[in-house]
């Protein structure tokens, strides 16, 4: 195995580790073969046991997404957070347009431009109306990529006039859609906000970059897939404290 495969797996061990860490204790998530059993694990307990967050997709504008995942991430209720991170932010994406949808549904967060909206986390396995109404986000596009874009975070209303800290937010966009994008993005700031890494008021500088590489030993937060070689593939990266120009 290569340095930089090895670096991946760890990283995807200890995202394992850090929400479950019963997992942890029961795979050697050092090795390629405990990491996928620990996979094929949480896959076999997700229509039972997980948690998830359902989001209605309008459109995809990025630092909008951006902004919006963090402030509903902010503002979950401590139980529900909790919970949610136990099933690894899952999150089901549904197109449809929010301003249609307000007056018949409960939406714990819409984004200001009315681009998405996000439904408290819930048991998978409970009947959801809204599922039954909507179709899956269909983002098979390739992913094309942008210019860097400074996104500053929403303060928390009523909080403490911090100083926010500076981040970088790297997003992998070779080979990968708008629906991976967006999935990548969404796992990497929840799990952020919900371990005390990214705060309001922060500012993330957006990077789109071909492929995460050198930029690993830097990053405080990492989303790792495995690819159809057997591989692991990082897709989006949350960097350390970072003097942004």
């Amino acid at each position: 195995m290569t340095a930089a495969q090895r670096a991946l797996l760890d990283a995807a061990g200890r995202r394992i580790a850090a929400a479950r860490p019963e997992l942890a204790r029961r795979h050697d998530l050092t090795t390629m073969e405990g990491l996928l059993a620990a996979r094929a694990d949480i896959a076999s307990e997700e229509d039972t046991e997980a948690v998830l967050a359902t989001v209605v997709v309008h459109h995809l504008d990025l630092p909008e997404w951006i902004r919006s995942a963090c402030a509903y991430a902010f503002a979950l209720e401590a139980g529900a957070a909790a919970a949610w991170r136990a099933s690894f932010t899952r999150t089901v994406f549904l197109a449809g347009t929010p301003a249609h949808l307000r007056t018949r549904f409960s939406f714990a967060h819409i984004a200001a431009d009315g681009s998405a909206a996000w439904t408290a986390p819930a048991p998978a396995g409970a009947p959801s109306s809204l599922r039954r109404l909507l179709k899956l986000f269909d983002g098979a596009a390739p992913f094309t990529g942008g210019a860097d874009t400074a996104v500053r975070l929403p303060r928390a209303p009523g909080g403490p006039d911090r100083p926010g800290t500076d981040r970088e937010l790297y997003l992998a966009v070779a080979g990968r859609t708008v629906s991976d994008a967006l999935v990548d993005l969404h796992h990497v700031l929840a799990e952020s906000v919900l371990d005390g890494v990214i705060r309001p008021g922060d500012r993330l500088m957006l990077r789109q970059v071909p492929r995460l590489t050198g930029e690993l030993p830097r990053l405080a937060a990492l989303r790792v897939v495995p690819e159809t070689s057997g591989r692991l593939r990082a897709t989006a990266g949350l960097s350390k404290e970072a003097l942004l120009v």
